[in-house]
């Protein structure tokens, strides 16, 4: 037959090693948590605006046509990007124990998460939920966490969406030079600041009472003051409960 014998001359066209031919590859070689890892690792090499439907082809080693067969749109993508991350994110602490170790425990888990992926965060951050099952998964366990502490049902989503503003900004913080602040040769003319940096840097780091904090270095930093912003933030927020 003609057309095999076609197919197999390309196949072997590159030194005789074979070539995946274009067109739809089988559910083994490419399939949706695929299409995420890739997608992942391409938004980690060129940032967001590298993340095209013909680079994520390339990627993956696909013609075009055959990555839409999975996902119809850039937008497809980004729902399965949101969906890999927020599954990661650990709500287990809303099954039971006090509603304050349980804020601590999934907002530490949520900063760390996407301390790796900072590049999605203004996509992400912003980014509807719609039919995206892991993520109205996560947020309906801590909606739960949030009504069963005793908060009013208008103010579950604000306290949430207050907790996730605080995060998303100290998930940047965290690859954040630590020399962040250093004044230079101005630290003459900002004395109040410079002490209050010198202080910070050199002053030990004091333990919170929740157990999630254990477990992270708090000289750094960015822990330090994320520890600090969720205290008060949980604190604060506390107040809303009935």
């Amino acid at each position: 037959m003609p057309a095999v014998s076609a197919a197999q001359g390309r196949s072997t066209s590159n030194g005789g090693a074979p070539r995946r031919r274009a067109g739809r590859p089988s559910a083994a070689v490419l399939d949706k948590a695929g299409i995420t890892t890739a997608a992942l690792e391409l938004v980690g090499r060129k940032g967001y605006d590298g993340l095209t439907m013909a680079a994520l082809a390339r990627v993956l080693d696909v013609a075009p046509s055959a990555l839409y067969n999975h996902v119809a749109s850039k937008q497809d993508v980004l729902l399965l990007v949101e969906d890999h991350l927020m599954s990661l994110v650990d709500v287990s602490g809303f099954e039971g124990g006090s509603w304050e170790d349980a804020v601590h425990t999934w907002a530490w888990s949520y900063r760390d998460v996407f301390a790796e992926h900072t590049p999605l965060i203004p996509v992400i951050a912003v980014l509807p939920v719609t039919d995206a099952p892991q993520t109205l998964a996560m947020y309906e366990t801590v909606s739960k966490g949030f009504s069963d502490a005793g908060f009013p049902q208008e103010r579950i989503i604000p306290a949430i969406v207050a907790l996730e503003s605080f995060i998303f900004g100290s998930a940047y913080d965290v690859t954040a030079p630590e020399d962040i602040f250093d004044s230079g040769s101005m630290a003459g003319s900002t004395p109040y600041f410079t002490a209050a940096v010198q202080s910070s840097s050199g002053a030990p780091r004091e333990s919170s009472s929740h157990p999630e904090a254990g477990h992270r270095d708090h000289g750094r930093q960015a822990d330090t003051a994320f520890q600090l912003g969720l205290d008060a933030l949980v604190s604060g927020l506390a107040a809303l409960r009935r």
